[in-house]
């Protein structure tokens, strides 16, 4: 079955449950990952909810990725770009681009396979 959409989401969960593979994904992979993905056409959807991640994914990525506080729930084959900072901010703290990139982050890619 061809993945329906190449999601992005700004932590990194189990959005459903099944049998996942989670693994590094460099910005150039996921340029290419999009590339490809909208060349086959796979529908970019995004679940970032927070507007400086969208913004600096927007930057990184070079496409536009909207702000969209929604649930996904992946199916079979689906995967999705996953933005993790690489430490936990403080309880209810809203960061900027620049407080990300202090913090340090990594991409990832999340792929369900069953």
């Amino acid at each position: 079955m061809e993945p329906r959409c190449l999601s992005l989401i700004n932590a990194s969960i189990l959005t459903a449950y099944g049998l996942y593979r989670y693994e590094p994904l460099t910005v150039e992979g996921a340029r290419r990952l999009i590339a490809q993905s909208q060349s086959n056409g796979v529908r970019l959807r995004s679940a970032v909810g927070h507007t400086a991640t969208a913004s600096l994914l927007t930057r990184l990525l070079g496409v536009e990725i909207p702000v969209n506080r929604i649930a996904i729930a992946q199916q079979v084959g689906e995967q999705a770009i996953v933005f993790r900072l690489n430490s936990r901010p403080p309880e209810g703290a809203i960061l900027s681009e620049p407080e990300l990139e202090a913090i340090g982050y990594e991409l990832g890619l999340l792929t369900r396979l069953e």
